[in-house]
């Protein structure tokens, strides 16, 4: 849901569902009217005009300006002037919000490293759109358990693709499959459009196997269809076997990055003609025409992609978002069309989860022997002795992968891996668009936690160009923590003892599976053991958060609650903030994220988060610019590190673009935004590190 609402000088475009603001400066208060968006090309959610000299973004932000007839004719980032004679023109502007301007009227941008400034020769009407990354499914399919009915509700899922090009690498051109329910017959809604990309994938029919292609079947746009030989099949007769000795896991995870990487390369030819990172790369290697390929029809660029040894080209790849490993039973299903929407790997477990797991109970006695052994004079969450993992629980510990984050989709509580649930996803979907400021909750109901209050206290909130509302609580009664639960606060940040039974509170203990339901959006349960409360918020409402599986020394928990505040304040979704800040303290490990991992709570300044590691060289220091994906700026999207003379672009993960500062070009880069910084193996923040101190 978009709205503009008029500001002192200029306006601000608003997201109510995603929770995002982006403000534009006009130099006075304008006058905002309704304006017709059949003038974009672009799908554009709402429209108004208004008369203006210039407009300011509070950002730099790539723009891509194009003529009448959809040519790009010039493309702004950081450190550029570019300007445009008299004429009709939109501005594609790659905000944390999508935006287009369009004027008739001459047209100047000029970028440096903060901002971006766009003139005109005259006052003059412009007329902006603007639409969300949010993506909702367009329809639900009903499907049974029987395997060739799962084949027929997947098959379905390329039908959320906007393009069959090679565009559709960019997440924004890939929409959200239509989501699956079980019941007692195939229904498949007749509006689906299901492209006819002349492709399809040949399974066994048992749900593992087609579980796991469902990713791929979704981004080739292709059928899924029983099979002696599980292969991919193109019209023309190619075939592409996904059996060998790697194992059929493995071949569907190389066939959906080989060519999504192929396609991130070859549109490079296409509406967004770049220079790439990864393209300059890639021709070094391999000898394909980029510029024939991208207006071959998908099932023909197909062949030639897969032609090529993916050794050649595996150490290009971005680094995967999320591998989730899936139980392979019909309930699964359900949960399938969220991971696909975020182009997870998908694979089976080799084990089922086991009552009282000996790994559960291995890691716990190591965390004891550890981090207890280590600070003898702390104390943990917990009011009781050392809390065990119940020996009634079940435990599975998914295989280890290269994605950035792991995920288990199934009956049991996962070790090292986040635990995805459909319900989260659907709360997700559900959520009402909410006006006014992100409201975020910190809770601290033991006096003796309040140094992790007093950290937290000072962080959120601390990002002035965005709106917050943060309220701290001490010592509540079981009555007060309801009513924070159960409003429609966006964050929870919770400091105190969670017991069995539920949070303890000023007067007694508040059980979350008692509630009815709740409001509260996302969560971070810092105390002992606080899965199970977590879990009951999900049930109930919540999107997701991070819990603990066991107790947590005291001082560890502080050092992570303090990198987990810094971190979702600079616009980390819970998996990856969590990732981060589990390197922060040797309890790292007891913490995991239940529900949506992809959530956010605020904005990432830039729409995407980033971490810079910093090494000194000599007088010099090399700089390696990470970024990682969010549900907005999926895999596929492109960034260009604002570094003077810097003009290539990167994808989103990909490989970290390197550069050679001195003192004074690292303070200034670093002093762009609050965002982390990793210095050996230590993660600090801009407001930490002074370069000149380093000489």
């Amino acid at each position: 849901m978009i709205s503009f609402e008029p500001a002192e000088e200029g306006l601000e475009v608003v997201d109510a569902v995603e929770r995002h603001r982006y403000g534009l400066e006009t130099g006075r208060r304008p006058t905002l009217e309704a304006a017709n968006s059949e003038v974009f090309r672009a799908p554009i959610e709402d429209t108004v005009r208004f008369r203006s000299e210039s407009v300011s973004l509070p950002t730099v932000a790539a723009i891509y300006a194009r003529d009448e007839a959809g040519t790009v004719v010039a493309e702004a980032e950081h450190f550029v002037e570019e300007e445009l004679s008299q004429g009709v023109y939109t501005l594609e502007i790659c905000a944390p919000i999508k935006l287009y301007l369009r004027v008739e009227s001459e047209v100047r941008i000029n970028a440096d490293a903060r901002r971006t400034h766009i003139e005109f020769g005259e006052e003059t009407e412009v007329t902006i759109g603007a639409r969300s990354y949010h993506e909702r499914p367009a329809a639900t399919v009903t499907t049974t358990a029987e395997p060739r009915d799962l084949m027929a509700a997947i098959s379905t899922f390329g039908s959320a693709l906007k393009t069959t090009s090679p565009e559709r690498s960019y997440p924004t051109l890939r929409g959200h499959p239509p989501t699956v329910e079980l019941g007692e017959t195939l229904q498949v809604p007749p509006e689906l459009d299901v492209p006819d990309t002349g492709v399809r994938i040949e399974l066994p029919p048992e749900p593992g196997p087609i579980f796991v292609a469902a990713p791929l079947a979704y981004y080739l746009g292709a059928r899924l269809v029983p099979g002696e030989d599980a292969q991919i099949v193109a019209n023309g007769g190619f075939e592409h076997a996904l059996e060998s000795a790697r194992g059929f896991e493995v071949e569907v995870e190389r066939a959906l990055k080989q060519v999504f990487f192929l396609d991130c390369v070859t549109r490079t030819e296409g509406i967004y003609p770049v220079e790439l990172a990864e393209r300059r790369e890639a021709e070094s290697r391999i000898e394909l025409d980029f510029a024939a390929l991208y207006d071959r029809p998908l099932a023909e660029r197909l062949e030639t992609y897969l032609r090529v040894p993916f050794t050649a080209i595996e150490d290009l790849l971005p680094e995967w978002k999320l591998t989730t490993h899936i139980d392979p039973v019909a309930e699964s299903v359900e949960t399938l069309p969220f991971l696909v929407d975020d182009l997870a790997v998908v694979r089976t477990p080799a084990a089922s989860a086991e009552k009282g797991s000996a790994a559960q109970m291995a890691a716990f006695e190591e965390f004891v022997r550890g981090e207890v052994a280590a600070n003898a004079e702390t104390f943990t969450r917990s009011r009781s002795v050392a809390t065990q993992p119940s020996e009634s629980n079940s435990y599975v510990q998914p295989e280890k992968t290269e994605s950035l984050e792991q995920a288990w989709v199934g009956d049991g509580t996962p070790l090292g891996a986040s635990k995805a649930t459909a319900q989260a996803y659907r709360n997700r979907l559900d959520r009402e668009p909410t006006e006014g400021p992100i409201e975020i909750a910190v809770v601290c109901n033991d006096p003796e936690m309040d140094e992790e209050r007093a950290d937290v206290d000072r962080v959120y909130g601390s990002r002035s160009e965005l709106p917050f509302e943060v309220s701290m609580h001490h010592d509540l009664t079981t009555g007060e923590l309801e009513a924070i639960l159960t409003s429609g606060t966006d964050f929870l940040h919770y400091i105190g003892h969670i017991e069995a039974g539920g949070f303890e509170c000023a007067d007694g203990t508040l059980d979350a599976s008692e509630l009815e339901s709740v409001g509260v959006g996302a969560f971070f349960l810092n105390g002992c053991a606080s899965y199970e409360q977590g879990i009951a918020l999900v049930e109930r409402g919540a999107i997701g958060g991070v819990v603990t599986l066991t107790d947590v020394i005291n001082t560890g928990a502080i050092r992570i609650g303090r990198a987990m505040g810094r971190l979702l304040n600079s616009g980390f979704p819970l998996g990856v903030a969590l990732e981060l800040a589990r390197e922060e303290s040797v309890v790292g490990s007891q913490y995991l994220v239940v529900g949506d991992t992809g959530l956010a709570v605020a904005q990432a300044r830039n729409g995407f988060p980033n971490l810079c590691k910093v090494e000194q060289v000599g007088k010099t220091f090399r700089l390696e610019f990470e970024t990682y994906p969010t549900s907005q700026k999926g895999l596929g999207s492109m960034i260009v590190p604002h570094i003077e003379g810097n003009e290539t672009y990167s994808l989103l993960a990909g490989e970290p673009q390197a550069f050679e500062l001195s003192v004074n070009e690292l303070d200034q880069f670093l002093a762009l935004e609050d965002a982390p910084v990793k210095v050996g193996e230590k993660l600090r923040w801009p407001d930490q590190i002074d370069a000149a101190d380093w000489i």
